[in-house]
């Protein structure tokens, strides 16, 4: 018996369970696009299954639906794969450790994938059903969305008969997404050198900031969250200002698209002012937590002296700690890569003029990594408008190259228009006010779906996006609503069963 197994819609959740026993965080994916080819051919429907690993199901109309036109079910199969940092799950290898908590699903020390693995469970417990009255469903699975939306950049969709697509990537159960941000990747690279200094004079410190909320980059930019990468170049900034201070290395973040919860630096530190760059960090902690205030209430700041093992833990092999002296980044390397950091913009960049409170340009950064001779920066770059996104990539081109560092720009990806005639759309708000005697809300959201990407690939493709309730998406307290599932499961049927044609 699985940990679901009693839950309703019960092959929602059958299926959602399976999903989470695969590992399938963005770019490892090719079990889960295996384990969907093979749902499909041991049922006998159509499958395609592409050099990328998406994946495209059909299943035909049941009787008396003939004729109505097909219909687009659109989902992602990858998931965005953090942990919390005492967690000791693989999450490349490992099932997720699932369990209900307050009417909510959980996993264990991660993240549950909910976003997207509830589309594809919905999908498969509609390919699976032989008792739900539908026209002809074209599935449309697509991998590493969390990382690019790579997947709906390459997919052939040129096969699909239908028009009328329904994105099952959303997060809140009665709000229909209508458009959405469009976006891009920047990675800054700041080369740096090493130098050795001698151990006698100076002390190997770590300095870390946690406790922040983090969330999701496009969802939860407006909030006002701490970014523990922004925080903690702002701190050591300081720390270099006031003290000197080299970096060892410097690491923080799991996702681009996450903001990001925890960071930490390895620094050497003249003996002499240990005791005034602790006092320093402590300080820091107390002002910043004053300016997040109830927004990020959880957030610290610590600064520790660390012993000669934790030192030589901390190190790569390109970065030893041997003998008398410590292998270290240089004063000018650990000057331009602090520079380059707190001189990079990150967070809201302009709301929506049309819009009362829609984010309209946005960029978070996520990830810190230390690779061979670079510091490596990694950023989500958000905007409803084409032209301030390309505006804020060069941007931070031009910053990045003025403090000797390079910033490329990747996977970048439309947004998805509005849409001002809509059958689809009225079509769903109808079937809404069927069953709940009320309108839904009708939402444009700055984060990225794959509507767009596919609207780009069919001539007047007509969408819509929705989905049951989950909170903390992206962060290992992300969470899935048990009855919110069941609600858009009816809510999903009724829509198929729906004459659309009518509209």
């Amino acid at each position: 018996m699985g940990v679901l197994s009693h839950l309703q819609p019960q092959s929602v959740f059958h299926y959602f369970e399976e999903i989470c026993q695969i590992p399938h965080g963005s770019g490892n994916v090719k079990q889960i696009s295996d384990y969907l080819k093979q749902f499909a051919d041991s049922r006998g429907l159509e499958c395609i299954q592409d050099e990328m690993f998406n994946v495209i199901i059909i299943k035909e109309a049941t009787q008396g639906y003939e004729e109505e036109e097909a219909i687009i079910l659109q989902g992602h199969m990858d998931m965005v794969a953090v942990k919390k940092p005492d967690c000791d799950i693989d999450m490349t290898k490992e099932p997720l450790q699932l369990y209900i908590e307050d009417g909510r699903i959980r996993a264990g020390g991660t993240s549950l994938g909910g976003d997207d693995g509830i589309a594809v469970a919905y999908a498969l417990a509609l390919l699976d059903a032989q008792d739900i009255s539908h026209p002809r469903l074209e599935v449309v699975l697509t991998v590493d969305e969390e990382t690019g939306m790579e997947g709906a950049k390459e997919i052939d969709l040129s096969m699909l008969r239908g028009r009328r697509l329904i994105n099952l990537d959303q997060e809140e159960e009665g709000v229909i997404i209508t458009s959405c941000a469009g976006g891009a990747r920047v990675d800054v690279s700041v080369p740096v050198c090493t130098e050795r200094v001698d151990r006698e004079s100076v002390q190997a410190v770590n300095i870390q900031v946690s406790g922040l909320m983090g969330g999701h980059s496009g969802m939860e930019i407006h909030k006002g969250r701490g970014n523990a990468n922004c925080l903690l170049g702002r701190i050591l900034k300081g720390a270099s200002e006031r003290f000197g201070i080299r970096l060892i290395t410097m690491y923080g973040g799991q996702a681009d698209n996450a903001i990001p919860r925890e960071a930490s630096a390895l620094v050497v530190v003249d003996i002499t002012h240990i005791n005034e760059l602790i006092s320093y960090v402590k300080d820091s902690e107390n002002s910043i937590r004053q300016e997040l205030g109830d927004r990020d209430a959880g957030f610290t700041a610590v600064c520790e002296v660390t012993d000669e093992q934790a030192v030589s833990d901390g190190c790569s092999a390109e970065y030893d700690c041997s003998g008398n002296s410590i292998k270290c980044i240089d004063e000018a390397s650990t000057d331009r890569a602090l520079n380059c950091l707190c001189k990079l913009p990150n967070g809201v960049i302009a709301m929506s003029p049309d819009l009362e409170g829609l984010v309209q340009t946005s960029l978070n950064l996520g990830v810190i990594a230390h690779k061979e001779d670079d510091l490596c920066y990694s950023y989500a770059v958000r905007s409803s408008v084409n032209e301030d996104r390309e505006r804020l990539c060069e941007q931070m081109t031009e910053i990045a190259a003025r403090s000797g560092a390079k910033a490329q720009v990747r996977n970048a990806y439309p947004g998805w228009a509005y849409r001002k005639d809509s059958p689809l759309r009225e079509a769903v708000i109808q079937v809404y006010e069927q069953m709940y005697g009320k309108k839904p809300v009708l939402q444009a959201i700055h984060a990225g779906l794959e509507c767009g990407i596919l609207a780009s690939k069919i001539e007047g493709l007509d969408c819509v996006s929705i989905g049951p309730d989950m909170a903390d998406v992206h962060t290992a307290e992300e969470s899935l609503d048990i009855a919110s599932v069941q609600r858009t499961w009816e809510y999903l049927l009724h829509i198929l069963a729906y004459r659309l044609d009518s509209v």
